[in-house]
């Protein structure tokens, strides 16, 4: 375990920066390993740019749903850039060496985005059952000024949670050890490498984490609840199936992202090896970012058609541009 060499008076070694192991990959398997991330990469920025593009600039899309889409399009954006490149220049050049307030801020960003994640999958859930259980007051319950209101909430509310335990981990003795086993500075790793005791830290963070979860779960558990209830009321088979596809990209980003983030940080003594929760971890931030504009736009119809429609323009645009310059 590699230590730093600065010393504070009194001969305490202080930590300046981290080393980051990442993924036990070597040679072929490496370099395999870095072209397969960077297309889920470009994949998650492409794909969740394209949303954020359409709903922003198609008036069709301008609704509740679609909004708070876009702002959850926004969070998968943030939370790829704030691991994904250094994860990448690891696994390129192995430069595993990341300064200590880089990887306060690294944390930091981890813990403000998945917290922002887990509201608005929350938000989310509450304005599918506005939309199938109250159809007549839906544009009055979901007016402009409320889910203004329900996205600035969900951003702000990992505010104090990331500042305040990033801020308090950090100000923890490491004694100069450094060796993250881990490719970002996630709580975890990093909080193994304190020298103090941890106790009250690991309590007041695992009840923040079940706060966080248990909130918005517990708003998508009822939610859909009501949801299932008024979509049995409706009589023919067709309807109940159309109630349902609305909501049904939601539910599948909702499971993708509460069974592998859940694993990792509600099970913070599991007795998964080292590699595979480095392979959980990798799955709710490259794998789940990658998928959900894919699983809404496949699911969703006007999503289809908005981008048919932009494309279209696009065309149209250039080919207008031709003839001009031709003429």
């Amino acid at each position: 375990m590699g230590l730093v060499e600065e010393m504070k008076p009194g001969n305490q070694t202080v930590t300046t920066h981290f080393l980051l192991v990442g993924f036990a990959f070597q040679g072929e398997m490496q370099f395999l390993f870095f072209t397969l991330i960077s297309i889920m990469f470009l994949a998650i920025l492409i794909g969740n740019s394209l949303i954020v593009a359409i709903t922003a600039i198609d008036p069709l899309l301008h609704t509740p749903m679609y909004y708070f889409l876009k702002n959850l399009a926004l969070t998968e954006i943030c939370y790829s850039l704030s691991i994904v490149p250094k994860m990448l220049t690891i696994l390129l050049v192995e430069r595993k060496r990341i300064s200590f307030t880089a990887c306060a801020l690294q944390l930091n960003c981890v813990i403000l985005f998945v917290t922002c994640e887990c509201f608005l999958l929350g938000v989310m859930a509450y304005d599918r059952q506005a939309a199938i259980c109250h159809p007549l007051h839906y544009a009055t319950m979901m007016n402009r000024d409320r889910c203004f209101k329900l996205v600035v909430g969900s951003w702000l509310s990992g505010v104090p949670v990331a500042l305040g335990f990033t801020t308090w981990l950090f100000t923890l003795p490491f004694c100069g050890r450094n060796v993250v086993d881990h490719f970002f500075c996630d709580v975890p790793p990093v909080l193994k490498l304190v020298c103090a005791d941890t106790a009250l830290f690991e309590l007041l963070i695992f009840i923040a984490i079940v706060i966080i979860v248990m909130i918005p779960f517990s708003l998508i558990a009822i939610s859909y609840f009501r949801i299932i209830h008024a979509i049995l009321q409706i009589p023919s088979a067709v309807g109940r199936r159309q109630a349902f596809s609305t909501c049904a990209a939601h539910l599948v980003v909702v499971t993708l992202f509460y069974s592998t983030a859940g694993i990792i940080h509600l099970r913070p003594k599991s007795s998964l090896s080292s590699n595979m929760k480095k392979m959980v971890s990798l799955s709710y931030s490259v794998v789940t970012p990658m998928l959900n504009p894919i699983i809404y736009s496949l699911r969703n119809r006007e999503v289809k058609q908005s981008l048919r429609r932009c494309v279209d323009k696009w065309f149209l645009r250039k080919q207008m541009d031709v003839f001009a310059l031709s003429g």
